[in-house]
């Protein structure tokens, strides 16, 4: 399995962050490797919306799509997704906002193997590299979004 942590301060409001973390239809505007996003199913209730959803992941010819949950707790500022279905052996990841003086600092927390172990070898070694890109594209959109100036 890999997993990773990043801990970042994002220079945004908290609401903005959640809600640009939750829009997966927008993150092929501005994600590495991500080529298509779909909600195929969004509930909401007072303490929780509940979004399932599709990732197309890759490259043009080279690409798979795996189907999360991902599970908004508003109380507590935190947003889980686990994998349903796809190349996914075990996702988990955990986004944690906690807004300090008009900026958010977001944590996430990413753990996860694919099913074909091949795949998961090469993933191990570039790991880190490609989360580190990930991240740093949720933040470059976050500034372009929602930074005052």
């Amino acid at each position: 399995m890999s997993s990773a942590s990043i801990k970042k301060i994002i220079p945004c409001k908290k609401k903005d962050l959640i809600e640009m973390v939750l829009d997966i239809e927008k993150y092929p505007e501005f994600v590495p490797w991500c080529i298509d996003g779909k909600i195929h199913e969004k509930k909401e209730s007072e303490d929780l919306i509940e979004i399932k959803g599709d990732l197309k992941v890759g490259k043009k010819f080279l690409n798979e799509t795996y189907t999360s949950l991902v599970l908004y707790y508003k109380e507590k500022d935190k947003i889980l997704v686990t994998n349903i279905d796809g190349p996914l052996k075990h996702l988990q990841n955990e986004w944690s906002f906690k807004e300090i003086n008009d900026q958010t600092q977001l944590t996430f927390d990413i753990d996860f193997e694919l099913k074909n172990n091949f795949l998961n070898m090469i993933m191990k070694k570039s790991f880190n590299l490609g989360l580190n890109k990930i991240a740093d594209a949720f933040e470059k959109r976050a500034v372009e979004l929602f930074k005052k100036t």
